[in-house]
């Protein structure tokens, strides 16, 4: 099941090798840890939302939700670019070339490094600017800017976590991940509940929540997300500096190697172009939705929250799919591609399919209520619920299809695809559609999520079977 080559020196136990026996078995061995790693991620946002909307108000809830499309549309490139990392160091681990995953390994951390100098900037300068854009509310663009300045202070600690994380996880590793993400995610929860009774208790616990205590309910929580951030980078360099095998991480020797660079972005940055488009795509959407008001926006953002876990879910597969692949193509096992693809897909039908639909129609009340007790805004994401989750797992389908072929080497196509069939028909929608006074409502908006993951996903599917006939020739298998 997990390496035990002595060529490879270091930690194998949490090495998996992906390039024989059953792929099932694996995807699910894989797959599992990352589930937990991601769901417990977002508990622990979650968390952030649901302590600051009970403790503050619906306000403060949509100040902090509002912020995810523009915190994603700024991070998805660079997290984006981490795809490239992975594909890499699998590749190369799995055709036993130290030399290249050392080269890899350093240069992803230093780039890492300077891309969230670069992000801090942009979004302690730009955000009250871009949040205007968006068309956020009055009442609520004060304490936005506030959460997204201090959460920016924090992204470089979130960008080396997620680049190291895409290293471990090209060796097989999703264990390690889910310990690192339990300890800082407990940190947040308990600095979120430290900072929100530290600003209540300063409010006297006002009956009508003055913006000075929104403010700090927002300002506490977007500490407590930056301190944790910092607390998970920390875990996973220390975790790569103790190595002792081809993915170990030496401080006083890292660099940028050009050659590793440029391969990197050649299939990282078109994941994160991608990544941004998804985002830009959603930031039109949040910008219709903050059209219905403050009710509709609070309601979005706390079905959004309930949303991620099921998209967390599937997009385990998706990662699963570009390190199986990616190590698959390293070790010139062709014949398997096929299998990892099939099996990625159904693997996230089933999964999609049940948390979508228990989390729409059995699940969402009770759920939505542990985000506000305002009946109008739980019914407002009772609509999101049932026009999307329900239907989530063509988005999952999409993501495996497009992390096959990143796996196999092509960025470049499914980023045009993307920007084709979900961003460009996404916004498009807003665009056309929504304007017609008779579909001007929330329904119509929401159905433009699974109109465009039909589409795309359908459009991902032709590519992987071309591009696997083309393969075939030149591997003859």
């Amino acid at each position: 099941m997990f390496r035990r080559s002595g060529s490879r020196e270091g930690n194998s136990r949490f090495e998996m090798d992906m390039c024989s026996g059953s792929v099932l078995k694996k995807l699910l061995i894989f797959a599992v840890p990352l589930i937990f790693s991601s769901v417990l991620q977002l508990l622990f946002n979650a968390a952030d939302v649901v302590i600051v909307g009970n403790a503050a108000g619906d306000t403060a809830l949509a100040a902090v939700g509002s912020t995810t499309p523009l915190i994603n549309l700024l991070t998805n490139i660079f997290i984006g670019i981490s795809v490239g990392t992975n594909v890499l160091v699998a590749r190369n681990f799995a055709a036993g070339s130290r030399p290249d995953v050392h080269q890899t390994v350093h240069t992803s951390i230093l780039l890492s490094l300077f891309s969230g100098i670069f992000l801090t900037i942009v979004g302690v300068f730009l955000a009250p600017q871009i949040l205007k854009l968006m068309k956020v509310p009055d009442s609520v663009i004060g304490p936005s800017s506030l959460y997204l300045r201090i959460y920016f202070i924090g992204i470089t600690a979130t960008l080396l976590y997620n680049f190291g994380s895409a290293i471990l996880r090209a060796v097989g590793d999703t264990k390690r991940p889910l310990i690192f993400l339990v300890i800082s995610g407990i940190v947040n929860v308990s600095l979120n509940v430290l900072f929100v009774t530290l600003a209540k208790i300063r409010s006297g616990n006002e009956e009508v929540i003055s913006d000075a205590t929104v403010n700090q309910c927002v300002g506490g929580v977007a500490i407590a997300t930056a301190v944790s951030q910092c607390v998970s980078a920390l875990l996973v360099i220390m975790c790569l500096v103790r190595e002792k095998g081809f993915i170990r991480l030496e401080l006083r020797k890292l660099r940028i190697y050009k050659d590793k660079l440029w391969q990197i972005l050649r299939i990282g940055l078109p994941a994160g172009f991608q990544g941004a488009l998804f985002s830009l795509s959603n930031v039109v959407i949040q910008s219709a939705i903050n059209s219905f008001g403050k009710v509709t926006m609070a309601g979005s953002v706390a079905a959004n929250n309930i949303e991620g876990f099921v998209y967390v879910t599937m997009n385990a597969f998706h990662q699963a799919a570009i390190s199986f692949t990616g190590q698959n193509i390293g070790a010139k096992k062709y014949e398997r591609i096929n299998r990892i693809a099939y099996t990625s897909v159904l693997c996230v039908i089933v999964v999609g399919v049940v948390a979508g639909v228990g989390m729409s129609f059995i699940l969402g009340r009770p759920l939505l209520g542990l985000y506000t007790d305002q009946p109008a805004v739980v019914e407002q994401g009772l609509i999101r619920l049932k026009c999307i989750c329900a239907f989530y797992f063509l988005c999952g389908i999409m993501d495996v299809l497009v992390g096959v072929l990143r796996g196999l080497g092509y960025s470049i196509m499914p980023m045009i695809v993307s920007l084709v069939g979900v961003c460009g028909f996404r916004i498009l929608w807003i665009k056309t559609v929504f304007r017609i006074p008779e579909c001007h409502t929330i329904e119509t908006v929401y159905l433009s999520y699974l109109v465009t993951w039909t589409l795309t996903a359908l459009i991902h599917f032709i590519c992987f079977l071309i591009v696997r006939r083309r393969k075939k020739a030149i591997w003859g298998v």
